[in-house]
Formats: structure tokens, C-alpha cells, sequence
């Protein structure tokens, strides 16, 4: 566990940066809300497109505020509290990413997709509920450095990834003579990285430093992950 080392002993939680942690990801969640409301067409892409990328925005720059508290902070602690810094340099990263893929779920909206009349319509909501939810559960089990939690996530969150897999390769192989076969493959991409990147954050919980970041890889291709 990465972060063992942070409780007791007098050492600090870095809170101000982990109170930015946690607003990016609810930025993450409400980007990712307004993109699916397009995609599911509840909402005209036009409309939501401008919130979207000013929260967006405000993402990268607590990304660079992140970057540069942690820097201050090496040059304070040195090499004390080195783990810390080189775990929230990576998570970080890999929370800024969510939110661009939920920029290219609205390019697809903008495109003219939408999943408001696909057969499976309900299921593409019922997706949509569930990563949104993902998005706030991987940050409370960060917050609290839960790892039970964090392990039942990871869990939660290979099987979406099989799921994602699995559409897109009957996409492929025309297994699936639904409607919007590309604009749906394309989703699922996203989807499985939005869900993947969130698996590199609580990877930061219950995975030794050396394998930080390994969870948006394919379960057979984690090596000792």
C-alpha cells in the first residue's frame, strides 16, 4: 500500500492537495454527466458543450496547482516524502484524462449520435449511472485510503472493462446488427477509459509503488499487478 507510510509519525496528509484531488473528480463526474446527458440525448450537445470545457478547464489548471504544490513541496521535505509526491504526480494525470474522454463523448453527440433510440438504450443508461457513481466512489475510497473498498472497485471495474471488450468486438465481428455501430464501438472505448483511469487512481491504495499505474492495462497484461 502506497500510502501507508503517510499515517502517524508526525507526517502530514498533504491536504491541500488532496482537497484538489477530490475537486477534480467531481469535476470528472460532472463533465462526464453532461457529456452522457448529450450522448443519451437528454440534452443538445450545443447546449451543454461550453460548460463542459470550462470545467474542463478549471481540471487542468488544479492539475498544474497539484504539480506545483508538490514540487514546493519535495524542496521542503526532500526525499522524505518523495513516495507521496511521485504517487500524486502519476493519479493526477490519470484523473485530467476522464475529463478528456468526456470531451470525445461529446464529439460523438456533436457528431450526431445518440443513443436515445438504440435497442439498448436502457443499458447505455444504466452505464452512464454506473460509471458516474464510479467516478465518486473511487475518490471516497482514495480519500479514506480504503483498501477492502478499493479492491471490491477494482473488481467492479475489470468486469466493465470485459464488458467494453466484449461489445466492441461483436461490433467487429457483426455479432451486433444494432444502429450507430461506429458511434457505439466509440463509446465503449471511452467508457473503458474513463473507467481504467480511475482504477490507476485506487491502484495508489492497494498496489506497492512499482506498481503504480498498471490497472489500464488488460488483466493478463499487468504482470504481478
Amino acid at each position: 500500500m502506497v500510502f501507508k507510510f503517510l499515517r502517524g509519525e508526525g507526517r502530514e496528509r498533504l491536504e491541500s492537495i488532496e482537497d484538489r484531488v477530490q475537486t477534480m473528480l467531481r469535476h470528472d463526474r460532472h463533465e462526464f454527466d453532461l457529456a452522457m446527458s448529450a450522448l443519451l440525448g437528454d440534452a443538445a450537445a450545443a447546449d451543454v458543450r461550453e460548460e463542459l470545457r470550462s470545467t474542463d478547464r478549471e481540471v487542468n489548471q488544479l492539475e498544474r496547482e497539484i504539480r506545483r504544490q508538490l514540487v514546493v513541496h519535495a524542496s521542503v521535505f526532500g526525499g522524505i516524502d518523495s513516495p507521496s509526491v511521485l504517487v500524486y504526480m502519476s493519479i493526477v494525470k490519470d484523473i485530467e484524462r476522464v475529463g478528456d474522454y468526456a470531451k470525445n463523448i461529446l464529439d460523438l453527440a456533436r457528431d450526431g449520435a445518440s443513443f436515445a433510440e438504440v435497442p439498448d438504450a436502457d443499458e447505455w443508461r444504466r452505464l452512464a449511472r454506473d460509471i458516474s457513481q464510479y467516478i465518486t466512489d473511487a475518490g471516497v475510497a482514495f480519500h479514506a485510503r480504503d483498501s477492502e473498498r478499493s479492491h471490491q472497485l477494482r473488481r467492479r471495474g475489470d468486469a466493465l472493462l470485459r464488458l467494453f471488450d466484449e461489445g466492441v468486438s461483436s461490433l467487429i465481428r457483426q455479432k451486433d446488427p444494432g444502429p450507430q455501430a461506429v458511434a457505439r464501438a466509440l463509446a465503449s472505448r471511452y467508457l473503458k477509459r474513463v473507467v481504467a483511469h480511475l482504477m490507476n487512481v485506487l491502484s495508489a491504495v492497494i498496489m506497492p509503488l512499482d506498481q503504480l499505474d498498471y490497472f489500464d492495462e488488460d488483466p493478463e497484461d499487468r504482470g504481478g499487478a
